[in-house]
């Protein structure tokens, strides 16, 4: 081992003595790379009130000041972005070319909060009454927490902080302890950038170090991505102790496919959305809905490409696609291969007998990395695991529909409802379907419908527990209260006494 990664508190690298560390592997190799250190209250503590020290001077910081700073954050990350993604190629296992892409949508996101000074613009309203002035104030709300999933280990924390940052509050990020080096790659940008210490903490850790965040009192607000029964963990406890809230969990994605479509088209975007980061994305595809009779004929162009697919290190520039995280988590998605059977799923392409980079063609080892190639499944019912479960990997799986409205009813009976797509080349069925279906994203002929930056971010249903979603104007609402202020200014020559309730004249 090699690497440590330790904490992040004011402004420094922790200096302390960590009690619990995790292991840190290549997802390609299987071979242990290093630990992090896990938090004990204690460091929490340490982490939250040195994000509460900071709070005032940040809080009084002009916004021009907060913008340079975020500026020389985005020209610094964007200088070494190749940088960033070799360090999520290391730990999470993604292809160089994804992990840019992921890179890429987090740097959106920085440069949406670059112009806060216009979201921060509050309603002014002369002569509401006369003589009277009212408007509004949007203020932070001081040290805010950010719980992130080992899936986007830049991307998902960058969604958050730089709004968090821009509109004035502190940040205690606890990214995931499998790939955890990102966070403090991007904490020392930060320092480098101007931030003044404390602004933005860093604390890595397990439940002990979540738990803490939730009920620490001085932590104001908490962001959360992860799976359903952790989202609604946080939520609940978090809520709990008073704080604001918004989890995003899980989801199972539905693609539906109409038979007016471009099957080519869907057959890339089934492969693209469904296979992309190994499966392990919230808006991955991970059922095809084929209203026949287009699903023989789809299901044979997907089979087609399936097979074409390089799986390798992430850091070889022929591999499209790469390992999964950890050993645990590859044991966990296989084993659904064989339950799929047993319920009576046809098991078209096995991701066990996909082909991997060898050592000669990678100058990578991947004899133990943690390996599953793409999988399809045909004929899934919907009572069935492969179905029902979130699996979090490369696993496809087609379910059959007779028409639109049963497709429909599909989509909007399933529990979580956090991203969807249709194919199809009538613009009057895809209004439809726009409309009546019960998830958060849609995406019209486009697979992967994650909102850019100036939109917002957030399923429906057990996808989302809280009321708003992230970045857009929902993250900025999120990190900031209103404040309401009623002035007048009297004429010097008139006043007197009136115990009458307020009334506009």
């Amino acid at each position: 081992m090699s690497k440590h990664v330790t904490h992040w508190i004011d402004g420094e690298p922790w200096t302390g003595s960590a009690e619990r560390r995790g292991d840190i592997y290549d997802p390609a190799t299987g071979a242990l790379t290093g630990s992090v250190d896990f938090a004990s209250v204690r460091e929490v503590d340490d982490a939250v009130a040195a994000a509460a020290a900071a709070f005032p001077a940040w809080r009084a910081t002009s916004l021009a000041k907060r913008v340079t700073v975020l500026f020389n954050f985005r020209e610094l990350i964007n200088a070494r972005r190749d940088e960033l993604a070799s360090i999520l190629v290391s730990e999470h296992g993604k292809v160089h070319s994804d992990a840019l892409g992921e890179v890429a949508r987090g740097i959106e996101v920085v440069e949406f909060a670059c112009g806060i000074q216009q979201l921060l613009k509050g309603g002014f309203t002369d002569q509401a009454s006369t003589g009277v002035e009212v408007y509004e104030l949007q203020q932070p709300l001081g040290p805010v927490a950010i719980i992130s999933p080992f899936n986007f280990p830049a991307m998902v924390p960058m969604w958050f902080f730089p709004i968090a940052i821009a509109t004035g509050n502190t940040v205690v990020l606890k990214p995931s302890e499998k790939d955890p080096s990102a966070a403090n790659w991007l904490a020392a940008l930060w320092k480098e950038a101007g931030l003044p210490d404390g602004v933005f903490n860093v604390v890595h850790g397990d439940k002990v170090a979540v738990d803490r965040i939730l009920e620490h009192p001085d932590v104001k607000a908490v962001s959360f991505v992860g799976s359903t029964p952790i989202a609604r963990y946080v939520y609940e406890n978090g809520t709990r102790y008073g704080k604001r809230v918004q989890a995003l969990g899980g989801a199972k994605n539905h693609m539906l496919v109409l038979p007016d479509a471009d099957l080519d088209l869907a057959a890339d975007s089934a492969i693209n959305a469904g296979f992309g980061a190994a499966g392990e994305r919230c808006m991955a595809v991970s059922v095809l809905v084929a209203v026949d009779p287009i699903g023989d004929e789809l299901v044979t162009k997907i089979v087609d490409r399936m097979g074409k697919l390089r799986v390798g290190p992430g850091c070889a520039a022929s591999s499209e696609m790469g390992p999964l995280v950890t050993g645990v988590h590859r044991d966990k998605v296989t084993s659904y291969l064989d339950a799929g059977v047993e319920a009576g799923a046809t098991l078209v392409v096995d991701g066990r007998k996909h082909p991997i980079d060898s050592l000669a063609e990678s100058g990578v080892d991947t004899a133990n990395g943690f390996w599953l190639g793409p999988t399809l499944f045909d004929h899934v019912g919907r009572e069935m695991p492969v179905y029902t479960d979130e699996i979090f990997g490369p696993v496809l799986s087609v379910v059959r529909a007779t028409s639109y409205e049963e497709a429909l009813e599909l989509i909007n009976s399933n529990p979580y409802g956090n991203g969807t797509a249709i194919f199809t080349n009538d613009g009057g069925a895809a209004a439809k379907f726009r409309n009546e279906v019960e998830v958060g994203m849609v995406g019209i002929n486009v697979p992967i419908p994650v909102p850019v930056a100036y939109y917002s971010f957030g399923g429906w249903k057990a996808s989302l527990f809280g009321d708003s979603h992230a970045y857009g104007t929902q993250g900025v609402h999120f990190y900031t209260r209103t404040k309401a202020v009623t002035q007048r200014w009297l004429d010097p020559s008139h006043g007197g006494i009136n115990l009458g309730f307020p009334t506009n004249a």
